[in-house]
Formats: structure tokens, C-alpha cells, sequence
């Protein structure tokens, strides 16, 4: 028996890559055609007719993130790659997708003074955060850790490079076991570091790629790589903002009002941080965890409708659930203002 489903095939279409990803048509060997993804960074470019070879789990499973074939290796093209010139750290060590990194650690890295970092559970809260920190702060930098707990690479992300296309991020690292960005880390708490100390922004987001892993369990989720984003920050000496997941429009009770993702990750932390809460939410049952509950006297939901960035969540929209909306939007505006003042 074997972990890994890899069937092999032919690309029938190829279209132009999108940042480092490719959009493709894959051909089976049993004739079946499926949509399939190449990351260009990491597997090369991929044309049609080559022979390649995907992963297949994905969609076998009928995952509602995951519905594509990711190429492995492209047999025509992909086995003359080069690798990144004096990169020795590995990424993805170990699996047959290793690969070597110029990490943004140095050997004797400073370690910030002070900074505002802002944690998020799901990548759907990047973009609210973003454009609100972006409202109340025009032309202040703010960076994007991409951590574990939703897809690796970073080239998955359209937000992330919208984002960057607007000038409401100021870069992307991708840490940990995440690759791809614009630079590399081995670690969630040195991207931070070196995010606000050599890059100089003047705050951070940190949190997961697209998608979430999740089991329905209190500790078997990505959004629980929240807890450790907050501890480094924490550690740092950062001001750490959590943004709170919540929804009025989910149909499982876990994730209503305040989601129990982000229930969890308040009450194993070993300090208090700031939770951003919309209005009328006044400290959503969170006093008695000793947290500081900010809670917004508004939000520009119809602001952030009109911006164009995603509005969508969960396959709702920000009609249906204006919750999750006007809770990341108050975690972007607490997150400016304690990086104008500290806590």
C-alpha cells in the first residue's frame, strides 16, 4: 500500500502561469480529463503534450479546496531543474519534493524593538485585514507571513498577489513548511523578525495559506497554528492582535458566533493579546480569559464589498455572512491602531 495517489497523463491545455502557478487540463491514462495545477517555481513551466505525472488524492477525495491534480514532476521537461544557486536549506525535507532555500535567518539576526503583529486562523481574513489596516494606516507597511495550516506554497495565492498588486502588503514570506513566496524562512518567528527589522514594517499578519485542514476536533485543525504564530510575536515582544473567526451564517454550531478555532487558540495562550471584535459583539464570552476585547465603533463592509477583493467565505457571501466579514475588518482597524500607539 502506498500514501501517495500519482497518476500519470498528458496535458491537454496549458494556460499562461498566474504569478509562479499554471492552470492546466490533464489527460488520464484512462481517458479521464481533470483540471491539475503546475508550480512553476518548484516543478518548471509545463506545455501541452508533455508527459507528466500528478497527484491525484485530492480530487479522488473531493475536497473542497483541493479540486485539482497537482503536478509531481513533468517527465518531459521537469528533470534538468537546476536548483536555487548556494541554497542549502532544505524545505519539504526529506519528501520527494525537497528543495533547497536561501533562508532570510541570518546567523546573528537583531531582534525587533517592540512591533504590531496581527494573527490570523483562516487566509479568507487576509484581505479584510489588509484593506482596513490599509483605511485607517495609507502607505504604512504591512507584511505577510504565510505559516502552515492551509496550502504550502506560496504561489496558491491570488489575494496574496492582489494585495501586493495594490500596495496593501508590503512583502510574503513564507515560512516553516510553506515555500514559494518572495523570500524564504525557516521559521514562523524569524520571518516576523526579519519583517520588522530589516524590512522595517511597520506591522505584520501572520497566518495560513488557502484552504484549512480540519477534523472537527478541538486541537486537529490548521487554524490552531494560530497558537504558535502568537507565541512567537509574544516572545519577540510584539503587540499581537488575534483576529476572531466569526460567523452568523455557518450551519455547524462550532463555528457560530465565535468560532471554536478561535475559542481554542484564546484559551491555551500563555499571555494576553488584543481581539479585534465588530460592533455589538462586546467581548463575545472572552473577559473571563483575561484577553483586551477591542471592539469597533464601525466597519466599512460596503467599502470592502466595492473594493473587489474576495468577498466570499466558505462558498457565502458577504451578504449572507457579514459576521466574518466585519470581524476580520475590526481586526485590521485595532491592528493600526496599536501600531500607532503601543498597548
Amino acid at each position: 500500500m502506498t500514501r501517495l495517489v500519482l497518476r500519470r497523463g498528458r496535458v491537454v491545455e496549458a494556460g499562461g502561469s498566474a504569478g509562479a502557478e499554471q492552470r492546466l487540463v490533464v489527460e488520464h491514462s484512462d481517458g479521464a480529463r481533470r483540471p491539475a495545477i503546475g508550480d512553476v517555481a518548484l516543478v518548471g513551466a509545463t506545455e501541452v503534450g508533455d508527459d507528466v505525472v500528478v497527484n491525484a488524492q485530492a480530487v479522488d477525495l473531493a475536497l473542497g479546496s483541493g479540486g485539482f491534480d497537482v503536478v509531481h514532476v513533468n517527465l518531459t521537461h521537469g528533470l534538468q531543474g537546476p536548483g536555487v544557486p548556494g541554497a542549502h536549506v532544505m524545505k519539504l525535507n526529506y519528501s520527494s519534493l525537497q528543495h533547497a532555500v536561501l533562508p532570510v535567518e541570518p546567523e546573528k539576526g537583531r531582534l525587533p524593538d517592540g512591533g504590531r503583529v496581527g494573527v490570523i486562523g483562516l487566509h479568507g481574513q487576509l484581505a479584510p485585514v489588509a484593506w482596513a489596516f490599509g483605511q485607517a494606516r495609507p502607505g504604512a507597511a504591512l507584511g505577510y507571513v504565510q505559516t502552515e495550516g492551509g496550502a504550502l506554497p506560496g504561489s496558491h495565492s491570488q489575494v496574496v498577489r492582489d494585495l501586493r498588486a495594490r500596495g496593501l502588503l508590503a512583502g510574503h514570506i513564507t515560512a516553516g513548511a510553506a515555500y514559494g513566496g518572495e523570500e524564504e524562512a525557516i521559521t514562523t518567528i524569524g520571518a516576523i523578525a526579519h519583517g520588522l527589522t530589516e524590512h522595517g514594517w511597520d506591522a505584520v499578519i501572520a497566518g495560513p495559506g488557502p484552504g484549512i485542514l480540519g477534523s472537527g476536533s478541538a486541537l486537529g485543525h490548521g487554524g490552531l497554528e494560530a497558537l504558535d504564530s502568537a507565541h512567537g510575536a509574544l516572545a519577540l515582544g510584539c503587540d499581537v492582535v488575534v483576529c476572531a473567526r466569526m460567523s452568523c451564517a455557518d450551519p455547524r454550531p462550532r463555528h457560530q458566533g465565535l468560532s471554536h478555532h478561535t475559542r481554542t487558540v484564546l484559551e491555551l495562550l500563555l499571555r494576553p493579546v488584543t481581539v479585534g471584535l465588530p460592533p455589538g459583539e462586546s467581548g463575545a464570552g472572552l473577559d473571563s480569559l483575561g484577553h483586551r476585547c477591542v471592539v469597533a465603533p464601525t466597519v466599512d463592509l460596503d467599502g470592502y464589498e466595492a473594493s473587489g477583493l474576495p468577498a466570499r467565505t466558505m462558498g457565502r457571501s458577504l451578504a449572507e455572512d457579514p459576521l466574518f466579514f466585519a470581524a476580520a475588518l475590526a481586526c485590521g482597524a485595532a491592528l493600526a491602531d496599536t501600531a500607532r500607539s503601543p498597548l
